[in-house]
């Protein structure tokens, strides 16, 4: 206590210097119509910056919500319209919903991770795709997570067709630029042109056929070659990827077992 009494009158001085001050300012600003309104339109700007920002979160929040509402909804109707498919084609398929929660786009192999796993159905080689088209393979599967291999890896094939003629090709990316991949084992009888349409051929159980892919962007054929060189312009843009859907083939188990004994 005698401490705290000796640093006050050591300080008593500044002490009351500040108090005056203080006292000073609230008269002015309490009796003087401008100042006091500069002081209260300071006030009110900062309420209204602070305002706006629970607003923008909030909305930012509510958007998130809404686009997860939306996949889920897309989902639900891609459901209902393999059901009613199935009853045409025998395939039972299922579209299961996911969110990206990680992914690297600028790598020879990169990856994304889905906040779907074995807790969920979902198993290794199962497809991937989103709104946009085909996305990717799973490739290793935790209880609550899985990690899937996208189109832009360099170990990632993808059987393909042309809509225009349902000629066969394999897509592979080239590991430069995640907006294109090459589709190749394309022979030069046919005639490629820049615009045709590239979809997934069915010939797997990843995915089912007519998924889409993505767009010719140009085709290169040099003299001498058999096959063509073809750019693709993928479907999907994987820089802004956010929502995915798994496709579970109930049929896939059988047939990759067939196809396995013949080996």
């Amino acid at each position: 206590m005698q401490n705290l009494l000796k640093i006050l009158l050591r300080y008593s001085n500044f002490l009351v210097f500040i108090a005056l001050e203080v006292a000073a300012f609230l008269l002015i600003v309490f009796n003087n119509a401008y100042p006091r309104s500069s002081v209260l339109s300071t006030a009110n700007d900062f309420v209204a910056w602070q305002n706006t920002l629970v607003s923008e979160v909030s909305g930012y929040l509510s958007l998130r919500s809404e686009n997860e509402a939306l996949a889920a909804e897309n989902a639900d109707l891609r459901n209902q319209i393999s059901s009613i498919s199935s009853e045409q084609t025998g395939e039972d398929i299922h579209f299961m919903p996911a969110k990206v929660v990680q992914m690297t786009t600028d790598e020879l192999h990169n990856y994304l991770t889905i906040n779907r796993g074995s807790n969920d159905g979902i198993r290794v080689g199962q497809g991937v795709r989103n709104a946009e088209g085909a996305v990717g393979i799973v490739r290793t599967v935790g209880r609550n997570y899985s990690v899937v291999l996208p189109l832009i890896n360099t170990h990632t094939n993808l059987s393909c067709r042309f809509t225009k003629n349902d000629y066969i090709g394999t897509l592979q990316w080239d590991g430069k630029d995640s907006r294109f991949a090459l589709l190749a084992d394309v022979a030069t009888h046919m005639v490629v042109n820049t615009g045709d349409t590239i979809v997934t051929s069915g010939l797997s159980p990843v995915f089912p056929e007519g998924i889409p892919v993505g767009i010719v962007e140009n085709s290169i054929l040099n003299e001498g070659d058999s096959y063509y060189t073809i750019r693709v312009r993928l479907n999907t843009n994987f820089k802004r990827l956010k929502y995915v859907e798994v496709v579970q083939n109930a049929a896939q188990d059988e047939l990759e077992e067939l196809e396995n004994g013949m080996d």
